[in-house]
């Protein structure tokens, strides 16, 4: 009997202990994967023109995460790369997708006029927004989030490239730049970052 006893006890503290785990392992805070900005930032507002001539106001997002690049059509490397894995992301997500936008600003308005930024887009996901506009808003945007850009003059037909800031950043619901991701960040803890912000609520 009393071993009987000793074992339903130690089975008992057994499972005591494993739940004690369990609950500190949900109480830890969580641990960004991209590079936190600590305290968040407000995210410099602006307001462009999508490939569906359709205003875009970062500032209306509220509620939603955005999730944005920066790059132009033509980009022979980083931007399909980057599209690429935000369409995995989208995928991953299911049903929160709903909940981040994707966001492509073009560095390269005088050739990504918004009905080639909606092809662009299509070839990726229909829902990404491709982002154009007149100079003074785009340099806003470029400014605001410390964007580079410069052209590189080529001798041949596409006449040059754009070398340009290759970061990935993501504005929570509340309107402030939470996080960035630099290129080559894996594409599973991209999502799980955006994912954790996802979750939160206004």
């Amino acid at each position: 009997m009393t071993g009987k006893v000793i074992r339903w006890g130690l089975a008992l503290l057994a499972t005591i202990l494993v739940a004690l785990g369990s609950l500190g392992m949900l109480l830890q805070p969580y641990s960004f994967r991209g590079s936190l900005i600590d305290p968040p930032v407000p995210a410099t507002d602006f307001t462009l023109v999508d490939q569906h001539h359709q205003p875009f106001r970062l500032s209306e997002q509220r509620g939603k995460v955005v999730v944005m690049a920066f790059g132009y059509t033509l980009c022979p490397d980083v931007c399909p790369a980057t599209l690429a894995e935000f369409k995995q992301i989208r995928r991953l997500l299911g049903r929160q997708a709903d909940q981040v936008q994707f966001v492509f600003i073009t560095v390269d308005p005088e050739r990504d006029t918004p009905t080639r930024l909606g092809e662009y887009m299509q070839a990726f996901d229909a829902s990404f927004r491709g982002l154009s506009g007149d100079m003074t808003e785009l340099e806003r945007a470029w400014q605001g989030f410390g964007v580079y850009h410069e052209k590189q003059f080529l001798d041949s037909a596409a006449g040059y490239l754009v070398d340009h800031t290759a970061r990935v950043y993501v504005v929570d619901v509340h309107g402030n730049l939470r996080l960035t991701f630099p290129f080559g960040t894996a594409t599973q803890d991209m999502f799980e970052d955006i994912q954790y912000l996802a979750r939160e609520r206004i």
